[in-house]
């Protein structure tokens, strides 16, 4: 083979080499945000018009299964937290300081499919607006960067959400915390490390970092400081 063929062949890969570079990043970076932007669309009109129709997503109530009791163990097991319509949204969540038009539909579970048509609530944490964590996942980059300005959030910031009939306005507590993914602590009813000594109504809120990895989580927590009817309009919390 000669020195010409050799060197013709390298530069031919190396060109496939750098299209298809390209392409994964225009991929990354601009499809992923279209998909994403479709699929919200779509979960957002669908949940309004759910709404404008009465139907609104409540948790459905559940019971602990019946177990024959053992001498070490107790006749009967806590109820479990109740759970919303696997896959589906039932919430709006709105963040002002992340932009004024910044506004997300909350999807129950966090699988990959489904945080790629919103955010997702992990299974098992409390309901929105009742006493333990409702907890929350996001993308930090991609499928419409939900969470990519995640390191802004301060005290005291509103975290505002709503089941179509009430408006449930939660207050951060302290600037993000960085953890590693092993840390299912912060999700805890009282989250380990949030400062939260008892029981509450709170919120937590979860990224990835870096902002473009997922080596490490960004966790925000939040309690709920109130609640009002939509029929009231808009909490005073988006313009605050």
């Amino acid at each position: 083979m000669s020195v010409r063929l050799i060197v013709r062949t390298f530069s031919e890969l190396c060109i496939t080499g750098g299209a298809l570079i390209i392409l994964f990043v225009l991929y990354v970076l601009f499809w992923t945000g279209v998909k994403a932007a479709g699929a919200t669309e779509g979960q957002i009109d669908g949940l309004q018009d759910r709404w404008a129709r009465g139907a609104v997503s409540a948790p459905a109530p559940t019971v602990s299964p019946a177990s024959s009791p053992t001498a070490n163990a107790p006749t009967s097991a806590a109820p479990a937290p109740a759970a919303y319509p696997d896959g589906k949204a039932f919430a709006m969540l709105y963040i002002p300081r992340l932009g004024k038009g910044w506004e997300w539909p909350i999807l129950e579970n966090t699988k990959v499919g489904t945080l790629q048509k919103g955010l997702g609530h992990y299974r098992g944490t409390a309901s929105l607006g009742a006493t333990g964590n409702f907890a929350v996942a996001g993308h930090r980059r991609t499928y419409g960067d939900p969470f990519k300005d995640f390191p802004k959030l301060r005290p005291g910031d509103a975290v505002i959400v709503t089941d179509g009939t009430t408006w449930f306005t939660y207050r951060i507590d302290k600037e993000p915390y960085r953890t590693v993914p092993s840390d299912t602590g912060v999700i805890d009813p009282v989250p380990r490390k949030s400062g939260f000594d008892g029981p509450g109504r709170y919120l937590t809120l979860t990224t990835c970092d870096p902002e473009w990895g997922s080596s490490h989580r960004l966790i925000a927590w939040a309690h709920l400081d109130a609640t009002q009817p939509v029929t009231d309009g808009r909490p005073a919390a988006f313009h605050s």
